[in-house]
């Protein structure tokens, strides 16, 4: 979701899926050693009851973690109701009923870890089944360690589904991901009989917790091994997949709807490309040059409908900010103003080039410096004490068409100015004053969107 808005680039979240696989093996090792060592049966309804009563009682955060505190609940509940289902299994199966440890019988053993994982839709579920089934005598341990390398495998099938006609960013995650776990599920089928023959070795009896730490110490391995090249492996998944002509709504998913607060993220970052997009063509045009402009407003005004469209199918549910600004009015007044941009320059006429008084090329200077800072603030990296300078220059833009008009009209009648310069200079010095106006209210805006307080 987050490389979807744009929050997180391929290489970032290269790394996050890193840590998420090395971190979603502790399941394994909160079942071994304290799943199948303690009855949990007498906290788990206690846990539920007192998490889903904090859930329906309680707001933001603390809702949330009565969430947290129901799901732990049903796991401990679950791994209960799962040991009690394999001890009466294990009276009528045994591992002499499941492919043994032979190169075939491992295969095998695979595609039941990977089909499991794909039904329970949870690799750590298909963990504590194998940890429990190991416990209870139904499988012995090389068979419950090739389940768990099937499993490792079968869990990016949920990516790859997610990844289904999504957008570019999310494909190139969902195969980061699927490189990354079938590259440690083959380094864990290498290493799997010199484990198996360290532990015996070790202990003639190894518990249930061999089986989630040849589950870390595949992933982890893996994880030390891709980590180092982790820019290259960015790069080469950055070509494999490109991306097409840039778009500002490239990120939009409707996948990022599920959580309004990240798609009301990625909808202002989609906003500020566009700002950039509209700031290009507003220094163009006033440059007076008669070559085609970077962007055209006809593939802004695109742009921005496609921002109007996501927003539709936000539910409208994000709270304020500590300082009340709300983001989603922040981006509706930011689209208003974009909108007002567009008509006001659709049909502006070429810029004189021409200026005896030298109005026009003080404007034009006040709108580059203005713009020049527009720019820090729609950037990667916005930089916030910019807008105070945006304020300003759209002021004195602002004073300058108050004072120039009246200044024009008196050259016109002294004969100094034709009546049609007069009009030309006038409206260029008023169009520039307006696109400041609305640019200075554009930053105004993203930066309440992005939960800051504006510094103007």
């Amino acid at each position: 979701g987050f490389v979807s808005a744009g929050m997180l680039t391929t290489i970032q979240a290269t790394g996050v899926i890193i840590g998420s696989s090395v971190g979603t093996t502790s399941m394994g090792w909160i079942i071994s050693l304290l799943g199948l060592q303690y009855s949990l049966s007498a906290i788990s309804l206690p846990l539920i009851g007192v998490g889903a009563l904090m859930r329906l009682i309680l707001k933001n955060r603390a809702s949330v973690f009565g969430l947290a505190i129901a799901g732990f609940g049903l796991m401990f509940f679950g791994l209960e109701t799962l040991q009690q289902g394999m001890e009466g299994i294990s009276a009528h199966v045994r591992p002499e009923a499941f492919p043994q440890a032979d190169w075939s019988g491992r295969i095998l053993l695979m595609l039941v870890g990977i089909a499991l994982t794909v039904v329970m839709q949870s690799s750590s579920a298909v963990v504590a089944t194998a940890i429990t089934a190991y416990h209870t005598g139904s499988l012995d341990l090389a068979q419950s360690l090739t389940i768990v390398i099937g499993a490792s495998i079968g869990t990016t099938v949920t990516t790859l589904l997610v990844s289904i006609g999504a957008n570019v960013p999310v494909r190139r995650t969902a195969l980061v991901h699927i490189l990354f776990n079938s590259f440690a599920s083959l380094l864990g089928y290498v290493l799997q009989p010199a484990f198996i023959a360290l532990l015996v070795w070790l202990t003639p009896q190894p518990g249930a917790w061999a089986i989630a730490a040849f589950h870390t110490a595949f992933t982890l391995a893996a994880a030390l091994l891709v980590l180092p090249a982790v820019g290259q492996v960015s790069t080469f998944i950055t070509r494999l997949i490109r991306d097409p002509a840039p778009d500002a709504a490239r990120h939009f998913d409707d996948t990022l709807v599920q959580v309004p607060e990240v798609a009301l993220e990625a909808l202002r970052r989609a906003l500020c490309s566009i700002g950039a997009d509209a700031a290009a063509w507003i220094r163009h045009h006033a440059d007076g040059r008669g070559s085609t402009p970077p962007t055209s407003l006809t593939a802004v005004r695109r742009e921005l409908d496609e921002c109007h469209d996501f927003l539709t199918r936000i539910p409208a549910t994000v709270p304020v900010h500590q300082h009340d600004a709300n983001p989603r009015l922040s981006v509706v007044h930011v689209m208003d103003h974009l909108d007002q941009i567009i008509s006001e320059s659709t049909d502006i006429a070429a810029i004189p080039t021409a200026d005896i008084s030298g109005r026009l090329t003080t404007a034009s200077a006040h709108l580059h410096t203005l713009l020049a800072a527009f720019d820090r603030v729609v950037s990667a990296t916005p930089d916030a004490t910019a807008l105070p300078e945006i304020k300003k220059q759209s002021a004195a833009l602002a004073a300058l068409r108050r004072t120039g008009r009246h200044a024009l009209l008196r050259e016109t009648a002294e004969a100094q100015l034709t009546p049609a310069e007069a009009d030309r200079l006038l409206d260029a010095v008023r169009w520039m004053d307006t696109s400041a106006y609305h640019l200075w209210r554009i930053g105004h805006h993203l930066q309440q969107a992005a939960g800051e307080t504006p510094h103007a």
